[in-house]
């Protein structure tokens, strides 16, 4: 019997993250092509700073102001974003996937870990732990991660790639899905 449970919901546990519009793979190494000829602010420089402190301040308390007021601001007008849940193109996009996002929490913070930077490519590595009003109401939900920036010669963001384990973040949440992920994931 579990056996065929885990075989009817496999396919509709794969169309979650498959069924996007676009391959999230494809789109990054795409936006790893459009951007490599980029250069961003000059290592070490007063604006280098400028920018890893703006994207830095900009995610530790995002909330919907901010998201209204800074997001145009941090990130480029044809700016690549992709936080796992969502492939993004552009800062309008970007502003208004963080503004609905804001929308749906009690409180999200960020703190920032680590930063390590590779040629133009900056990771910073993150715990986040955020309330949302609909999932876990009331629950404090910690997640780790680490996100890939490329600036623009403006220092704003014009590639961001997060690495992080939606399901401990979302997905474990969602009722009855929830469940559903725990359960596969015992069988593994």
């Amino acid at each position: 019997m579990k056996k065929l449970l885990f075989l009817t919901l496999l396919p509709t546990f794969c169309l979650l993250p498959c069924s996007r519009a676009e391959n999230p793979v494809t789109s990054f190494q795409e936006a790893l092509a459009a951007t490599a000829n980029v250069q961003g602010p000059a290592r070490g420089s007063a604006a280098e700073q400028a920018a890893i402190t703006r994207f830095e301040n900009f995610l530790a308390n995002l909330d919907e102001k901010t998201a209204r007021d800074e997001t145009t601001k941090v990130y480029a007008p044809d700016a690549y974003l992709n936080d796992t849940l969502k492939t993004l193109h552009g800062s309008a996009a970007i502003r208004e996937y963080f503004i609905k996002t804001a929308q749906g929490l009690d409180s999200m913070k960020v703190s920032f870990d680590d930063l390590a930077v590779s040629g133009r490519n900056y990771y910073f590595r993150w715990t986040m732990d955020t309330r949302m009003k609909h999932l876990a109401p009331g629950k404090n939900v910690r997640t780790i991660g680490v996100t890939m920036v490329r600036f623009d010669p403006q220092g704003r963001v014009l590639l961001h790639q997060d690495f992080w384990d939606s399901a401990q973040g979302v997905w474990d949440h969602v009722p009855v899905l929830g469940s559903v992920i725990k359960w596969i994931q015992s069988k593994i």
